[in-house]
């Protein structure tokens, strides 16, 4: 009897070692400096080294391209029952400079061998020529590439990242290929082309997006708030039609949603679709079978909602996506996501979690109040006076964002359109159908936030009731 090997308990945990990686280099990506220690996990096997490995390789690629020379003896030291492994895999000598580019320990005949596969690849893919690489994620490479036949034109190339062609990151590559291929949107990217390459490596092509992040392009034209909020319903809408097609996007955040221009108008594309899921379970996206690992985290943490963080997948649904698109609508806002870059980058990866959960989220127009000196910097990136801006967000734009936001997910929007109405009747000076928590939904919640000290001032308040009744019984009788 042959069994699943994307049921195979090392696939599941090398996709494990591979999303880890991807948290490690995004934050890296972010501008911080991670601590490979803060991402270590407890892992079975010789799984923990591998993580250990991939994530020393990882830092040692991003210290190098920011003119730091990492030296082996600093790794040594911080984990020094691994440093003769460190050593070996790394293929270097205790206490010398690391060279920057990753070398495996083999000779270097045996090493163009390894590559060759992807040498020619990058330099022909189907009816393709490769020119330059255009960035990395979990699983893929992304590429400029020209199309030679049936017809000429540049595209993005995307292919499996080197060493990650095992039966499961197939089958999400090829989900992502299927989801992007079924939707038709202004504002999704489009699929072209697919194949196969001669080598067996799957490929897709898709319409080459001369873009920047949302955030970014919102802070460097300094764009009002009406201009912001304008892009992100055409974020809502493009989420909202792959709703309507029965996938979730589960990875929403900035670099995910970049913005070109056509004709100098500004125009929104979602992009990488790579964590999608089908919401029926007898729609499918591949005819792999796909598996998530119970116990595996899958997305962006600061754009994470409780049920993902929580790794609920029963409980993933569009209001999962919502949740995503609210932590983006408040950094539109007030130029943070509710937990704070800083914050997320400073904090365990338990923590995190922990406060994604169960922290409270700060309406938009607090956070700005709480920002102290860096009001004047969010203000001016939005040309508009401090004052005035936290005045256009009290009220309305609060009640929005906390209604994405809501740690309940029947609390939130239904779905991305929703969202969307809600954000144009602002626009439109119409009523918003968001509204404040009422008080006796804050009582409760505060009661469940501090279970014990509520039940500890019951029981003092009914103890004084007691005996003010005992006193006031002895009185009387008294008299």
């Amino acid at each position: 009897m042959s069994s699943d090997p994307t049921r195979d308990p090392d696939h599941s945990l090398l996709l494990q070692v591979d999303e880890i990686g991807d948290r490690f280099e995004a934050a890296w990506r972010s501008g911080s400096e991670p601590q490979i220690e803060d991402f270590l996990q407890d892992l079975p096997g010789d799984t923990q080294q591998e993580l250990l490995l991939a994530l020393i390789e990882l830092d040692i690629h991003f210290r190098s391209q920011s003119a730091a020379v990492p030296d082996l003896a600093d790794y040594a030291a911080r984990f020094p029952d691994r440093a003769p492994l460190i050593r070996e895999k790394l293929h270097s000598s205790h206490g010398k400079t690391m060279v920057p580019q990753y070398v495996d320990p083999v000779d270097s005949d045996e090493a163009e061998g390894t590559q060759s596969v992807r040498q020619s690849s990058s330099r022909r893919v189907g009816p393709f020529k490769v020119l330059e690489k255009l960035g990395e994620g979990g699983m893929g490479e992304v590429y400029v590439a020209d199309q030679l036949e049936p017809v000429k034109r540049r595209v993005a190339l995307k292919l499996i990242r080197s060493g990650l062609d095992h039966a499961q990151t197939i089958a999400r590559f090829e989900a992502e290929r299927q989801a992007l291929a079924m939707m038709d949107h202004p504002h999704i990217a489009r699929v072209l082309d697919a194949g196969i390459t001669p080598e067996g490596q799957p490929y897709f092509a898709m319409e080459l997006i001369q873009g920047i992040s949302i955030t970014k392009y919102c802070d460097r034209n300094r764009l009002g708030i009406p201009e912001r909020l304008g892009l992100f319903v055409q974020v809502c809408r493009a989420i909202q039609h792959a709703h309507q097609k029965g996938i979730l996007h589960r990875d929403l955040k900035p670099s995910n949603v970049l913005v070109t221009q056509r004709d100098g108008i500004p125009l929104v594309k979602v992009i990488d679709f790579g964590l999608a899921k089908a919401l029926q379970s007898e729609q499918r996206l591949t005819d792999r079978t796909l598996y998530t690992e119970m116990g595996l985290v899958v997305g962006t943490l600061e754009y994470m909602s409780p049920e993902q963080a929580e790794m609920n997948e029963l409980g993933v649904d569009t209001r999962t996506d919502v949740y995503s698109l609210g932590v983006l609508f408040y950094e539109l806002l007030t130029g943070s996501t509710p937990l704070g870059h800083d914050r997320v980058r400073r904090e365990a990866y338990h923590r995190v979690v922990e406060l994604i959960c169960s922290d409270a989220t700060p309406a938009p127009s607090r956070r700005l109040s709480d920002s102290g000196d860096a009001i004047a910097g969010i203000s001016a990136q939005r040309q508009i006076d401090p004052r005035r801006l936290q005045l256009i967000l009290k009220g309305e734009l609060d009640w929005i964002a906390l209604k994405a936001l809501a740690k309940e997910r029947d609390r939130r929007y239904d779905g991305a359109g929703n969202l969307a109405d809600d954000v144009q009747h602002f626009l439109d000076g119409e009523v918003v159908t968001a509204r404040p928590p009422t008080a006796g939904y804050r009582l409760r919640k505060a009661i469940r936030r501090n279970k014990a000290a509520f039940v500890s001032g019951l029981v003092l308040m009914v103890s004084l009731l007691l005996g003010l009744i005992g006193t006031g019984t002895m009185w009387r009788r008294a008299q």
